[in-house]
C-alpha cells in the first residue's frame, strides 16, 4: 500500500474510532449529567489535573519514541513497559499521600477518599500502554476501535447504574475506572505482545533521551490546559467548576473527533517522511487545511445552537454553562493548528525546541491568567481566546523555519476557511434570531439552524471551489 492509500485508510479508521467512541462516551455522559448535579462533576474536575499530570509523568514520552522508532525490539518494548508500570505505582503512592493536601486546597473533605480510589487509574493505564502504542505504530485503528468501544460501554453501564442508585460523584469515578480496567483486559486479550523479563539500560537511555523533553513539554501543557480548572475550583464554587468543565468537554467534541483522529493517524506517517522537508511541508499543509475546514464550522455551529442544545440534552440546570460554552467553541477554532505545528517538531527530533516553545508560551499564558482573574471567569475565558492566537503565532514561527513554511504563508492557506466560517456564522445568527426566535421546540431550533448553516457553508465552498474541499474530494472520494 502506497503512502497516500495508507494515509487515507489510517485517517478514516482513526476518525471512525474517534467518532464512534465519542458518540458512545457522549451519550453515557449526557445521561449521567441528567441524573447528577454540576457540583458533582466539579468535584471530579478538581482531580482531573492530577490524573492528567500523573499520566504524562508515567509515560515519560517513551511510547512516542517507540512509535517513531522503525524497528523497536522486544527488549525496548519490555523496558518501557516496566518503567511505566513502576512509575505508575510510585505516582499512585504519591497521589494517595497527597490526597489530604488536595482536599484542603479545595476545601472539599470528600476528595480524600475519592482521590485515593480514582488514582488507581494510573496503574491500570500503565498495563496497556505498550499494546496501545503498537496498535498506533502499526496503524491498526480498527482493532483499537473494537477494544475501546466495549470498554467505554462497560464503564458507562457501571456509571449509569451507580448514578441511578444515588452514589453521586462516586458513579463518575467508577465509570472511568471500569472503563480503564476493561480496556486493560481487552488490550491483553487482543494483543499477542507480552513483556520479556528484562530491563535494558541502553534501550531505556535511548528512548528516555528522546522522550523526557516531550514529557516535560507535555507536562507543562497538561498543567496549563487544566490550570483553569484549578483556578475556578479554588476561587469559585464546585457548581461553577462543573458548569465550566461540562461546557469545555462538549466544546472539545469536534477537536477530539476531527483533529485528534488525524493527529493520531498522521504522527507515525509524518515520522516516515521526516527527513524530506518538501514532502513534510506538503503533508502538513494539507492536514492543516483539512482540519480547519471541518473543525472551524463544527465549533461555530455548536456555538449557534448552544442554548437549545443544552436545554434538550442536559436540562435547564446546566443552562448557565451556555455563555462559557460559546466562548470555548470560538477559542477552540485555533487549537488544532497548535498540535500540528508541534508534531512537526517531534517527528524532526527537535524536542529541545519543543520544550523551549512550550515554556515560552506558558510563561506568557500564566502571566495573562494572573491578570485576567481579576475579571472573574469571563476574564479567564476571554484571555484563553486571545492566547490561542498568540500561541499559534509562536508555534508556527519556529515550525515554519524548519520546513520553509513561514507564518504568513500558513495563515494565507487557512484564512479563506476562517473568513468563510465567520461569514456563515454571523449570517446564520442574524437569520435565526429574526426568524426562529419564536420557536419553543429545541429540536426544531437545532435542526433549522444546522440545515441553514450547512447549506450556507457547503454552498459557498462548493461554488468557490475551495482548495480544502477539492483536496478532500480527490483524497477521500476518488479511488
Amino acid at each position: 500500500m502506497d503512502l497516500r492509500k495508507t494515509a487515507v485508510s489510517s485517517i478514516l479508521w482513526s476518525l471512525w474510532q474517534q467518532v464512534s467512541l465519542k458518540i458512545v462516551s457522549f451519550c453515557i455522559t449526557i445521561y449521567i449529567s441528567r441524573l447528577l448535579d454540576p457540583a458533582q462533576f466539579g468535584l471530579i474536575a478538581m482531580l482531573s489535573i492530577f490524573v492528567a499530570i500523573g499520566n504524562s509523568l508515567m509515560d515519560s514520552g517513551l511510547t512516542s519514541s517507540l512509535i517513531r522508532t522503525n524497528h523497536a525490539t522486544d527488549r525496548e518494548l519490555s523496558t518501557v513497559f516496566y518503567f511505566n508500570l513502576i512509575g505508575s505505582v510510585v505516582l499512585y503512592l504519591g497521589f494517595f499521600l497527597a490526597a489530604p493536601l488536595i482536599a484542603r486546597f479545595y476545601h472539599q473533605p470528600i476528595l480524600v477518599p475519592l482521590a485515593r480510589v480514582y488514582g488507581l487509574i494510573f496503574i491500570s493505564n500503565a498495563f496497556f500502554g505498550i499494546q496501545s502504542a503498537l496498535l498506533v505504530k502499526e496503524m491498526k485503528f480498527k482493532k483499537q476501535t473494537n477494544i475501546q468501544i466495549p470498554a467505554s460501554i462497560i464503564g458507562g453501564i457501571v456509571g449509569i447504574w451507580m448514578a441511578r442508585e444515588g452514589f453521586g460523584v462516586w458513579s463518575i469515578a467508577a465509570m472511568y475506572l471500569a472503563n480503564s480496567f476493561s480496556s486493560t483486559a481487552l488490550h491483553w486479550i487482543c494483543s499477542t505482545w507480552r513483556p520479556l523479563l528484562v530491563f535494558d539500560k541502553e534501550s531505556f537511555k535511548k528512548h528516555f533521551n528522546f522522550g523526557y523533553k516531550i514529557t516535560a513539554s507535555g507536562l507543562i501543557d497538561t498543567a496549563y490546559q487544566n490550570l483553569y480548572l484549578i483556578i475556578i475550583g479554588k476561587f469559585f464554587s464546585a457548581g461553577q467548576l462543573g458548569l465550566y468543565s461540562r461546557a469545555d468537554s462538549i466544546s472539545q467534541l469536534p477537536i477530539s473527533n476531527i483533529s485528534a483522529a488525524i493527529n493520531k493517524a498522521t504522527y507515525p506517517l509524518l515520522a516516515k517522511v521526516s527527513e524530506d522537508v518538501v514532502q513534510l511541508k506538503q503533508i502538513y499543509k494539507k492536514l492543516m487545511q483539512q482540519v480547519m475546514f471541518w473543525n472551524a464550522p463544527a465549533l461555530i455551529l455548536l456555538a449557534l445552537i448552544a442554548t437549545p442544545l443544552f436545554h434538550l440534552l442536559l436540562t435547564d440546570k446546566w443552562i448557565a454553562a451556555v455563555p462559557y460554552f460559546r466562548l470555548l467553541c470560538i477559542s477552540g477554532v485555533m487549537y488544532p493548528l497548535h498540535s500540528y505545528n508541534l508534531n512537526v517538531l517531534k517527528v524532526t527530533g527537535e524536542t529541545a525546541l519543543y520544550l523551549k516553545i512550550e515554556t515560552i508560551k506558558k510563561v506568557i499564558s500564566i502571566t495573562g491568567i494572573i491578570i485576567s482573574i481579576n475579571w472573574g471567569i469571563y476574564g479567564l475565558l476571554y484571555f484563553q481566546l486571545l492566547f490561542n492566537f498568540i500561541g499559534y503565532y509562536i508555534n508556527s514561527f519556529y515550525t515554519g523555519r524548519l520546513i520553509a513554511y513561514p507564518v504568513k504563508e500558513q495563515i494565507g492557506d487557512v484564512l479563506p476557511i476562517m473568513m468563510t466560517t465567520a461569514f456563515c456564522g454571523l449570517l446564520c445568527h442574524f437569520i435565526t434570531t429574526q426568524l426562529f426566535y419564536h420557536i419553543d421546540n429545541s429540536f426544531i431550533q437545532i435542526s433549522l439552524t444546522t440545515i441553514l448553516f450547512v447549506a450556507l457553508y457547503g454552498g459557498i465552498n462548493f461554488f468557490s471551489k475551495s482548495a480544502a474541499l477539492t483536496d478532500f474530494t480527490h483524497l477521500i472520494l476518488k479511488k
